[in-house]
């Protein structure tokens, strides 16, 4: 981990790749949201953006009078087979809470990487977006695809493009932490 926070602006390209687990980073640009219904969706009809560098926040945020009101994360791990087929298609950056399953890290190796943001900060990561546009809206608020343009969004590096995942190397401690405990 750097001591310095590391810009990041979308499309991300080659970049992403020199990044490591644990980086502070700050990304700004367009993102798009994406909960299950959209990604199930998506790999029925199709991809309605580009996907080419995008970044994916899973998200499903409270807008309301063409503002985003809250936008906290939604856990990652419901997309760990969902998430193949933006990756597949040029996909840089998955944002969530919570980490993502293995088949997820091995397809972000030399590709791309997964950011974390923190659960419970819904009002800190709507203070960094603008709302400006919309797809599948028919799917409802929380699993629209909404377009949103980010300006610094403060995130972490939670699995980078060699592999490394912070979720599993905490779960591994917390592992060998419960096993010496239970000896005392």
């Amino acid at each position: 981990m750097t001591g310095n926070v590391i810009q990041l602006h979308t499309p991300l390209g080659e970049e992403v790749l020199s990044l490591r687990a644990g980086d502070h980073v700050e990304l700004s640009g367009i993102v798009y949201t994406a909960r299950d219904e959209a990604h199930m969706r998506m790999q029925e009809s199709g991809i309605p953006f580009d996907p080419k560098g995008a970044a994916i926040y899973h998200c499903g945020p409270v807008v309301q009078d063409n503002r985003i009101i809250a936008a906290g994360p939604t856990t990652s791990a419901r997309m760990n087979e969902l998430s193949g087929i933006l990756l597949d298609r040029g996909v840089r950056a998955l944002i969530g809470k919570g980490g993502m399953g293995v088949r997820v890290r091995e397809r972000l190796k030399n590709h791309g990487i997964y950011l974390a943001f923190t659960g419970g900060c819904a009002a800190l990561a709507s203070s960094h977006m603008v709302l400006k546009g919309v797809f599948l809206e028919d799917l409802g608020m929380a699993e629209a695809i909404w377009v949103i343009e980010l300006d610094h969004l403060p995130l972490v590096v939670g699995i980078d493009s060699s592999g490394n995942d912070i979720f599993d190397a905490i779960m591994k401690h917390a592992h060998q932490e419960y096993k010496r405990y239970r000896k005392l």
